[in-house]
């Protein structure tokens, strides 16, 4: 197999049935901008640190520009604007607009899929909980209290 060689790939993007052939090398968030037009998963450190290229693949958060895109082929992936298409996270975004946890944004996309994964689980987390949970996204922008702060309100509104 050369390095320029593609596959057929066959992938479900936010619902929708998406068949293409891939270059073998071509990660995850690059087809997702570049192919897809879906340009709300960001490319940051490309190293997998930073949290800017979080999708969800098959319901478990992963790092778009750790994966290859041929590796979803057969799997369910989600992306900032299926989420948001969704409603899953309106509340989420409601509080990080209030609570100005979203600066320049660039971070947003990553933090607001991580924080869905912590509120899917439904139990109360303190700050220090949530804080270690989204440790793996950075921002360089609020200084993470607006965002805690978000995610907080956001958890106590929905476990009373």
């Amino acid at each position: 197999m050369s390095l320029e060689e593609e596959l057929a790939v066959i992938m479900t993007v936010n619902g929708e049935r998406v068949a293409r052939s891939i270059p073998v090398r071509q990660h995850l968030v690059d087809f997702l901008r570049t192919e897809l037009g879906l340009t709300g998963s960001h490319i940051g450190c490309e190293h997998g640190m930073c949290g800017a290229c979080s999708v969800r693949v098959d319901g478990a958060v992963v790092r778009g520009c750790l994966m290859l895109a041929v590796q979803a082929d057969g799997c369910d992936v989600l992306t900032i604007e299926g989420l948001t298409e969704s409603e899953e996270v309106a509340d989420l975004q409601a509080k990080f607009v209030e609570r100005n946890a979203l600066q320049c944004g660039y971070c947003t996309p990553g933090m607001l899929i991580t924080a869905a994964e912590l509120l899917k689980q439904g139990k109360p987390v303190s700050r220090d909980g949530i804080r270690a949970f989204l440790s793996g996204n950075y921002c360089r922008c609020t200084g993470y209290h607006a965002i805690i702060d978000a995610v907080e309100e956001t958890l106590k509104a929905r476990t009373g």
